[in-house]
């Protein structure tokens, strides 16, 4: 075989083995092997699904505040009962400290069958109803009665599915969705990703239904905004413990601290002067 030829077929070899779609695919990934479209900033779903392996116990085995800054950027994945397969990146969470925590479902230390979830292993799923329809999705963590509340996803792949499913979950006569409003908040990402009270107590690192599997391009300290939690307001000094937090500059966050992100801002002109 001329040096040329051979040389080439190697190439091919290498790239036919390789855990990584070619360069040029990850730039422009607008459609996933389901035929869905997905939003063309969503770089971060750059490695091939088949490699990608969940994230095990020990990622869950942390303090509730650290778990829930490090699931920025994590992937959740969803299996439908049909086999279509549903990511988004994680924006945005709130963490909930168990028994001292005033705006817990555990303060108190009180377990009750409700929230059994937030007491159990990390890692395992505590789904909760509020205004008798709508679901919320947390993960437990280190401590009694500890979780961390999944607020906001960033779709990647199965936008069509998730459309279908809020549209189904919606009443009356609905426009369509855009991208950034699909799971821009806690009660639209379970609507999206069609969670409910079923995966209540359900274990992340085992289930064959949902789990997460590691992020790319992991966001940086200077990257994430801390703030105050949503929906609080009546749990006195616990409303301004700043327990969220979310990727800044991501337009998937389903709010936006403005005057936290200018304090930001001015601290770092003042460290980079």
């Amino acid at each position: 075989m001329p040096r040329k030829r051979k040389l080439l077929a190697q190439l091919s070899a290498l790239q036919s083995n390789s855990s990584f779609p070619p360069f040029d695919a990850l730039e422009n990934v607008n459609t996933m092997p389901d035929g869905d479209s997905s939003p063309k900033s969503s770089k971060y779903f750059a490695a091939d699904k088949k490699n990608s392996s969940r994230l095990e116990a020990d990622f869950f085995n942390q303090p509730c505040i650290s778990l829930a800054k490090s699931f920025l950027g994590q992937i959740l994945v969803r299996k439908l009962p049909d086999g279509r397969e549903l990511w988004g990146r994680i924006v945005e969470t709130e963490a909930y400290l168990g028994g001292e925590d005033e705006a817990s479902h555990s303060k108190g230390g009180k377990q009750t069958q409700r929230n059994t979830a937030m007491f159990m292993k990390p890692g395992t799923l505590y789904v909760y109803q509020i205004y008798g329809i709508y679901f919320c999705v947390n993960v437990s963590s280190q401590g009694d009665g500890a979780a961390v509340l999944l607020r906001s996803l960033e779709p990647l792949q199965g936008l069509d599915a998730m459309r279908e499913l809020r549209s189904a979950s919606r009443k009356g006569p609905t426009k369509l969705l855009k991208d950034w409003q699909l799971c821009n908040g806690p009660s639209k990402l379970c609507q999206a990703f069609g969670i409910d009270k079923a995966f209540d107590q359900r274990d992340l690192t085992q289930d064959a239904a949902i789990w997460m599997v590691p992020g790319h391009d992991l966001p940086g300290e200077q990257d994430v905004v801390v703030t105050t939690r949503i929906g609080v307001g009546n749990r006195g000094e616990w409303a301004q413990k700043p327990l969220r937090f979310y990727l800044r500059g991501n337009k998937f966050v389903s709010v936006v601290d403005k005057k936290t992100e200018r304090e930001m801002a001015a601290m770092g002109h003042f460290f980079c002067s």
